[in-house]
């Protein structure tokens, strides 16, 4: 077991979280309350980069969704950056890929990312 850190910035279009270690029934709390405390604006990207992901079962999925739902509620979005390949297949499987926005490096996923009109 690898304790979950988590590292929250600001970048130019919103809040990045960088994820690393083990997203759990343990965990997901912990990321739940960091999200609970973003200041999110309509427009606004939320990253979320998993690339230190070590594991992740059906808590750090549903902790995903609900990170995309409180995105979607402060009228921002959300994209997904680095994922590992064994939480691709899970989100092939149930089909979260079709709707999470992924990215291969966070940097990507911030640049991505256009200003409202």
């Amino acid at each position: 077991m690898t304790p979950l850190t988590l590292n929250i910035r600001t970048a130019p279009g919103g809040s990045v979280i960088d994820l690393a270690g083990d997203l759990d029934h343990d965990s997901a709390p912990q990321v739940r309350d960091a999200l609970a405390d973003l200041d999110l604006h309509p427009g606004q990207r939320l990253v979320v980069g998993l690339g230190a992901l070590t594991f992740c079962d059906s808590s750090g999925i549903t902790v995903l969704i609900a990170a995309r739902n409180h995105a979607l509620e402060a009228g921002a979005d959300i994209a997904l950056a680095a994922v590992p390949e064994r939480v691709r297949r899970i989100f092939r499987i149930v089909g979260l890929d079709q709707v999470f926005a992924t990215h291969p490096t966070v940097q990507e996923a911030t640049a991505a990312w256009t200003p409202p009109a």
